[in-house]
């Protein structure tokens, strides 16, 4: 297919969950997954960080499989039967694959939850290694990176990269420059990674 035309389609599927250019987002879960041994194939660790405006409110914690299929489902199961359910106006996400190549179906989780879904990287990943990965060595690698095909390229937006399903890129930079207080990256997210890091290691590790 055209690049060109797969651009313009993707930004099309994007249109269709888009929402009222004037809504602000004031409480926040951002999740990312926890440090894992690579010779351990084990469930991985993933964190949710609750936010309410600047304010820090809460943790989710579950368990998602490595190099599964499992990602969003857990994810929505994990807001969805949390206490701040009727709160949560957003979901970030550290990334589109979590627990190795366990890639969210970030259209699927927007489905369940009903909310918009913003996912972050600090650089702009190399998507060309990311399929190559995927179709050689993982099992139903070219299911997974259908999922993040479908979603579009990155945007560059600030001082990170972006997709993102049911909102404006304009909307995203602003909760972006809101909540990047101390990092290029989201606090949400932030706290999420640092949590995660200290779940398995006893500590926190890293930027995120």
């Amino acid at each position: 297919m055209d690049p060109s035309r797969l651009g313009l389609q993707s930004a099309r599927s994007r249109d269709k969950y888009m929402i009222m250019p004037s809504k602000r987002f004031s409480n926040i879960i951002g999740f990312d997954d926890a440090p894992f041994d690579r010779n351990n194939s084990g469930p991985v660790p993933v964190v949710g960080a609750v936010y309410a405006g600047l304010r820090f409110d809460g943790v989710l914690i579950d368990r998602i499989t490595r190099d599964g299929t499992d990602a969003a489902q857990t994810l929505a199961a994990m807001v969805s039967q949390s206490k701040f359910n009727d709160h949560v106006q957003l979901i970030m996400l550290q990334g589109i694959a979590m627990a190795g190549f366990n890639v969210v179906d970030v259209a699927h989780l927007h489905d369940q939850l009903g909310m918009p879904i913003l996912v972050i990287a600090r650089h702009r990943p190399d998507m060309n290694a990311i399929r190559e990965a995927l179709v050689t060595r993982i099992e139903g690698g070219r299911e997974k990176w259908g999922l993040i095909e479908r979603l579009g390229p990155m945007e560059p937006v600030g001082n990170v990269f972006t997709q993102r399903v049911g909102l404006s890129l304009d909307q995203a930079a602003a909760v972006i420059e809101r909540f990047a207080v101390h990092s290029h990256i989201p606090e949400p997210i932030r706290t999420a990674h640092l949590i995660a890091g200290a779940l398995v290691e006893g500590q926190s590790r890293g930027n995120p």
